[in-house]
């Protein structure tokens, strides 16, 4: 390999950001950003015209980072989400970003309670910037209450019991709930208009269909909402709904008549729409007014080949955070200043990693096994050519979601250290017409994974993949893929690592949280109903676990111990059968992650152990040197296969 780029140091793709996740106060006066303090990633405040290093930090988080945050309203105060060792019950915490606290930090006050709560945010209304409309399912973990919260005093209203399966609440500009997204029990999802006497139903959707809420019109009638209702709808198109009427006005579709419309974006300061986007091969803005037109023009010219995000914005729509990337650019944020037509860089994002030694990532698309048109992403290593390499596979999770064109951490990992790496958008992934996600109907194991097979064999016979090297490697759903192609294909794959991976579908079904329970009749219509005899049947075949017998692939299984989607049973039932096989597979577990790695130490000693397994079964590069601390880490994830007992649970039947 002397042609290869230089190794670079995995730190740089996993270690925290110096800089990352900036948002912009309401009023354009400061930046709250995260940076890490204490090996966890913690919330800090600037002047939006002082240097980063003249910020002040605003949480002494020591055990777990922040992840989420926002402003409210009135910038008084920032709003975390925390959670406990990645157990998803996150509780809301009030901030304030102009007070000091303890270890330098501001103070942080607790407005949902804590404990197992998970907490929804409805509204943060305009007109009562000191409130929140929040859903807590504290009393039923499976529905949430709609409450209302005072930020200031952290006094809590009871506004509504949730005795009506409601999974949502729209709140119009004035602060009003006006909407309510209602879960039947057959899957069908209904839209209610929220009167005085009542809730009315005025738009529905079958479980196979799609509507997301996007904003209200500022006439307060009409809503914008993103569907694919009807026959005639292939795709999703931004569409306004009458409320009194029901009547449906169509707004926008994709002008090029390929995907699904990607997303809307709507003014602070006047509620009309700003842009709809795209995400053909890359994201793509389509401006609507002659104002932003020009914005975009300005964007285009300052950040080409770059792919945008509309980061955060000032009420008055005049300064924006500008995200830009590429595939081999993890890229950074901008100011915009619309007034001035002037946009100022603020930071880079992973500002040490070296840009030229990244790789490009070409969208692509192969025929599967009954002729579907598979679209994906290929990403080749840097001087080493495009014949005979070893190949990873990497399926996305969801599955109901799909990969995009943009920089990628563990893709540009995998392909320094000299891997193809294949991203398959399978059937049943999302942004594709509702045709495409519907045909992975019941496919678990089956066409889907054999979207995967025809993607590898098409590697092959171009030449690309080197067919005693290929590799697979996926998280959640992609750890299910992971998992399914070592059990069903036996003879395809020379190395696997399947992180949070479903092994039982029967059981996995019977685990979900209880607070997806407005979720549940749709995972059985499209996955399999445990309720019937050949729908458990069905989940039982496709469920890798029954067909530990055939693997013979070197297998690396990784999962987080508090993860209340795919639980540790999951990857103990698999990693159990295996042993009992005799059957030599690798298994780390971190007992302070979820669903996927948050802690910096665990990310680095996680892809440490991926890094060197691949190296060993597929023959890629591999960084010999380890830090003490991250070596110490690994040692504390390891698990002894040996040591492993599953503790049975029964196999969903609701």
């Amino acid at each position: 390999m002397a042609d290869a780029t230089p190794l670079i140091d995995r730190s740089l793709f996993f270690g925290d950001p110096d800089i990352s996740g900036a948002q912009l106060s309401p009023d354009g006066e400061f930046i709250a950003f995260l940076k890490p303090w204490k090996q966890m990633r913690n919330l800090w405040i600037k002047r939006t015209d002082e240097p980063f290093d003249a910020a002040r930090r605003l949480t002494a988080e020591t055990r777990r980072s922040v992840d989420f945050f926002r402003w409210t309203r009135d910038g008084k105060y920032i709003l975390v989400y925390k959670d406990e060792g990645g157990d998803e019950n996150f509780n809301l915490h009030a901030v304030d970003p102009r007070a000091a606290g303890a270890e330098g930090a501001a103070p942080s006050r607790n407005l949902t309670g804590g404990g197992k709560i998970a907490t929804i945010i409805y509204a943060l209304p305009r007109n009562e910037p000191d409130v929140i409309y929040a859903g807590l399912n504290d009393r039923d973990p499976a529905w949430h209450d709609l409450y209302r919260i005072r930020i200031s005093t952290g006094e809590r209203e009871l506004i509504r019991q949730n005795n009506d399966r409601i999974a949502w609440w729209h709140f119009d500009n004035d602060g009003k709930p006006r909407l309510a997204v209602r879960a039947r029990p057959d899957g069908t999802k209904e839209m209610l208009r929220v009167d005085a006497d009542g809730l009315r139903v005025i738009f529905v959707t079958d479980p196979f269909e799609g509507v997301n809420f996007q904003r209200f019109h500022p006439d307060g009638r009409r809503a914008w909402l993103v569907t694919d209702k009807g026959e005639g709808r292939k795709l999703t198109e931004l569409i306004l709904l009458d409320l009194d009427t029901g009547s449906e006005e169509l707004v926008e579709r994709d002008p090029e008549n390929r995907t699904d419309l990607w997303g809307a974006v709507f003014s602070e300061a006047s509620d009309s729409l700003i842009a709809t986007v795209y995400n053909r091969e890359k994201i793509a803005f389509h401006w609507q007014t002659p104002d932003w037109r020009a914005t975009g023009d300005l964007l285009a010219a300052e950040l080409p080949g770059m792919t945008l995000s509309l980061e955060s914005g000032t009420r008055d729509d005049n300064r924006w955070l500008v995200r830009a990337y590429a595939d081999n650019d993890p890229g950074g944020t901008w100011l915009l200043d619309r007034a001035a037509g002037k946009l100022t860089p603020i930071f880079r994002l992973r500002e040490s990693l070296p840009r030229a030694g990244l790789s490009a990532q070409q969208p692509l698309s192969y025929k599967s096994s009954d002729g579907l048109d598979i679209p994906a992403y290929l990403t080749l290593p840097v001087g080493l050519g495009d014949k005979n390499l070893p190949l990873i596979v990497l399926p996305h999770g969801g599955p109901w979601g799909r990969d995009n064109w943009g920089f990628n951490s563990a893709v540009q990992f995998l392909a320094n250290r000299g891997y193809a790496v294949l991203q398959p958008n399978f059937r049943g992934s999302s942004g594709h017409g509702k045709e495409f996600i519907n045909a992975g109907n019941l496919q678990w194991g089956d066409k889907m994974q054999d979207d995967l097979t025809w993607g590898v064999r098409e590697m092959i016979s171009r030449g690309i993949a080197d067919p005693k090297r290929t590799g697979i490697l996926g998280i959640s759903y992609g750890g299910y893929a992971t998992l399914a192609g070592v059990a069903f294909t036996p003879d395809l794959y020379a190395a696997a690592v399947a992180i949070v991976a479903p092994s039982n579908l029967l059981t996995l079904m019977a685990s979900f949280p209880p607070y997806w329970e407005s979720m549940r009749t749709v995972f059985y219509r499209r996955m399999g109903d445990p309720r019937t005899e050949e729908g458990r049947q069905q989940l039982r075949r496709q469920s890798p676990l029954f067909s530990a017998d055939r693997i013979k692939t070197p297998l690396m299984v990784v999962q987080g111990a508090n993860d209340p989607r795919v639980t540790i049973a999951e990857s103990d039932q698999i990693v159990e059968a295996l042993h009992r096989h005799r059957f030599p597979v690798e298994y780390l577990v971190a007992p302070d992650e979820g669903h996927g790695f948050s802690g910096e130490l665990n990310k680095l000693a996680m892809f440490t152990a991926i890094e060197s397994f691949l190296a060993k079964h597929l023959g890629g590069r591999c960084q010999q040197d380890v830090p003490p601390d991250v070596a110490t880490r690994l040692s504390v994830l390891r698990v002894d296969p040996a040591s492993v007992r599953h503790q049975p649970q029964a196999a969903a039947s609701r």
